[in-house]
């Protein structure tokens, strides 16, 4: 359960410092335009913060960390997640540069969103098969 919280407070802050970052990086640079650092924020502590505290609350009503393919959904979840905001966070940087989109970019954010469903896979995975034990 530590570790669930751990992560939920560090997307918090990485949450909120990308927030901070969107509005400075964007003033600093007198961008008035659309970009993905606008929503990189949301993202963050919808997919993060708050995702793990539904997961701790779910992990003390069913202890799903017990679970077999708990290791492999928190590995590939938060895997699949860093890289797509790290590609997010890169994506709005060149748009704040005035550089369209480059297809390396597109191909890292699809990279990064198939590993991401991958882990949402494990995690359901995980949730019935503890959910079944819970019941039986």
């Amino acid at each position: 359960m530590n570790k669930l919280a751990r992560a939920s407070m560090t997307y918090a802050l990485i949450g909120v410092l990308s927030g901070l970052f969107y509005r400075e990086f964007t003033k600093m640079n007198d961008f008035t335009g659309s970009t993905q650092l606008s929503v990189l924020h949301t993202h963050i502590l919808i997919l993060g913060m708050f995702f793990f505290l539904i997961v701790l609350l779910l992990e003390n009503a069913f202890n799903l960390t017990a679970e077999k393919n708990f290791k492999k959904f928190y590995i590939l979840y938060n895997s699949g997640f860093g890289l797509t905001v790290t590609v997010m966070l890169v994506h709005g940087i060149l748009q704040v540069y005035g550089k369209g989109g480059h297809p390396a970019v597109s191909g890292m954010a699809g990279l990064g969103h198939i590993i991401l469903s991958i882990g949402l896979i494990y995690f359901y995975q995980v949730l019935m098969s503890a959910v079944k034990k819970k019941s039986a």
